[in-house]
């Protein structure tokens, strides 16, 4: 499988353009990138999304290496302090899909002070590789019966995404927003890095700081194999160019 970056529908607009129906709403990092390499269910969640958010750093240079176009980072954390604030005002609804109950707790209690207009409710599924049919009746039901205008689901990723894309023809939700490791950033049970470190572009360097056994593999190999990945694509985007060049000359050399 060859995933190409410059094929993913990468959104690049404002979060108070999108519209108020029904989403699917995923991001993308070079972890995700990665793993979506050996993963054809995961690149047809990814491909498929109505929204896909360029979380990272890397996912914002690399864009601009392959076509020069410069967009936007926005984090799977600005998609829900964005859409919480939305809720807010509106008195609207949200189910938080994912995690253990204890952190889902602790989620419910600091989203009912920040935001006392929202109503919210939460489901920790089992901690398995693969949802029974079982398991996935459960999830869907108490979700739909709630019907919330905004689905967040945290179960890491591919396996969030994977969720959410099989399940979406199925789910009675407004907006679908795969937030992984959000949920663990708001209850307070992992820190997020300060402001500071995050707008120069080294949350992923705190992070390995933070969590060096569980991480190092992730970002020391992994951001290599991005780089790798992105410099292939952007070779055989300029070979292809090259070619495509070449054939009208070589035609008309023929010709004469």
């Amino acid at each position: 499988m060859n995933l190409q970056l410059s094929h993913l529908p990468l959104y690049n607009n404002d979060l108070k353009s999108l519209p108020n129906k029904k989403l699917l709403i995923n991001t993308i990092n070079a972890h995700c990138y990665n793993i979506a390499q050996n993963d054809r269910v995961y690149v047809n969640a990814l491909q498929k999304s109505d929204v896909l958010l360029p979380d990272g750093i890397s996912i914002v240079l690399a864009k601009r290496i392959l076509d020069s176009r410069s967009i936007n980072k926005i984090a799977g954390s600005d998609l829900f302090f964005y859409e919480m604030e939305r809720l807010n005002k509106s008195g609207g609804k949200c189910f938080f899909l994912g995690s253990s109950n204890e952190t889902l707790a602790k989620i419910k209690v600091r989203a009912s002070i920040m935001y006392p207009m929202v109503k919210i409710k939460y489901y920790s599924p089992p901690f398995v590789a693969k949802f029974t049919k079982h398991d996935n009746n459960i999830m869907l039901k108490v979700i739909n019966c709630f019907k919330p205008d905004v689905l967040f689901i945290g179960m890491t990723a591919p396996k969030q995404e994977k969720w959410a894309y099989e399940n979406f023809d199925n789910l009675n939700v407004g907006h679908i927003c795969t937030i992984g490791a959000v949920f663990d950033f708001f209850a307070g049970t992992v820190s997020r890095a300060p402001n500071w470190i995050i707008k120069i572009g080294f949350e992923w360097l705190y992070r390995l700081y933070k969590e060096p056994r569980r991480l190092w593999r992730r970002y020391l190999i992994g951001n290599f194999v991005f780089i790798y990945l992105i410099l292939k694509e952007k070779t055989q985007s300029l070979l292809c160019k090259l070619y495509a060049e070449k054939l009208p000359n070589e035609a008309q050399r023929i010709k004469k």
